[in-house]
C-alpha cells in the first residue's frame, strides 16, 4: 500500500500517491503513473501499487487536485478544462520528486487515456529526463506532444475497437512519430475496446488485452530505464 506526499511543482504544492517497493524488491526504476479523466480514483492507485510490487518507485500525481468522480459528464468537463500547461509543469515536479526519493537515471512514464497523451507530451518536454514513455489509448483535443523532441521509446497500447481511436489514427501517431527519428512500438488488441486495462469497469475491460499489455509495459520499462 502507499501513501499520499505532497511535492513541488510549478512553484506549488500538490499531492500524489506514492507507492513504494517492499523490502529487498526495489529495482531502482522510477515510474509515473497518470491518471484517466476520472482522477486519482482507486484504479489508478491501484496501477502504482502493481508496479511498486514489482520493485518500482511509483508516483500518481493528482492533476485534478483533489477532485475525482464517476460521472461521465463530469469527467467530460474536468478533461475539456485541462491546463496542459499546468498539467505539463506538474509531471515534471512528479518526475524530480521520484529522482529525489531514490530514482536512479531517468523515468518511466505510463498513462490511461488522458493520461497517456500527456504521457507522450511530458516525455517530449522533458527529454533529458524520461527513457521510457507508455501510451495506454491516449487521447485528447488539446494536448498536441512535440514530437520532434521527442527522444525516449515508447510503447502505444490501443483497442481495436475503441471508439475513441481509429487503427488509421494509431497507424497515422506512429507514423508521425518515427518521421521525427522517433522509437515507438505498438499492440492493437482484438476485440478490446477504450480502456480495456481498466479493472474496476467491467463493462470496458478486457482481461486478455489487460494481462498481455501489463506484461509488454514491465518487459519495455525493464529494457529500456537503468536500474
Amino acid at each position: 500500500m502507499g501513501t499520499t506526499i505532497e511535492f513541488r511543482a510549478n512553484g506549488e504544492m500538490m499531492s500524489g500517491y506514492l507507492a513504494e517497493p517492499p523490502a529487498g524488491k526495489a529495482n531502482g526504476r522510477g515510474v509515473v503513473v497518470i491518471q484517466e479523466w476520472w482522477g486519482l480514483v482507486p484504479h489508478i492507485t491501484h496501477v502504482a501499487d502493481r508496479f511498486a510490487a514489482e520493485g518500482y518507485l511509483a508516483l500518481a500525481p493528482d492533476l485534478w487536485r483533489g477532485e475525482r468522480t464517476t460521472k461521465p459528464d463530469e469527467a467530460a468537463r474536468l478533461f475539456m478544462a485541462l491546463n496542459v500547461s499546468r498539467a505539463d509543469k506538474d509531471l515534471r515536479g512528479a518526475i524530480v520528486a521520484l529522482v529525489e526519493r531514490g530514482a536512479n537515471g531517468k523515468v518511466g512514464l505510463v498513462g490511461f487515456c488522458m493520461g497517456g497523451q500527456l504521457a507522450l507530451y511530458a516525455a517530449a518536454s522533458n527529454p533529458d529526463r524520461v527513457g521510457a514513455a507508455v501510451d495506454f489509448y491516449g487521447i485528447h483535443p488539446n494536448v498536441h506532444p512535440d514530437l520532434a523532441k521527442l527522444e525516449c521509446p515508447v510503447l502505444g497500447l490501443f483497442g481495436e475497437d475503441d471508439s475513441s481511436i481509429s487503427p488509421e489514427a494509431i497507424h497515422q501517431l506512429a507514423g508521425a512519430i518515427r518521421e521525427h527519428g522517433g522509437r515507438i512500438t505498438t499492440a492493437i488488441y482484438p476485440g478490446a475496446g477504450h480502456a480495456f486495462f481498466n479493472d474496476s469497469r467491467p463493462e470496458a475491460y478486457n482481461a486478455a488485452a489487460a494481462a498481455d499489455a501489463w506484461k509488454k509495459t514491465l518487459a519495455f520499462l525493464g529494457e529500456n530505464l537503468a536500474g
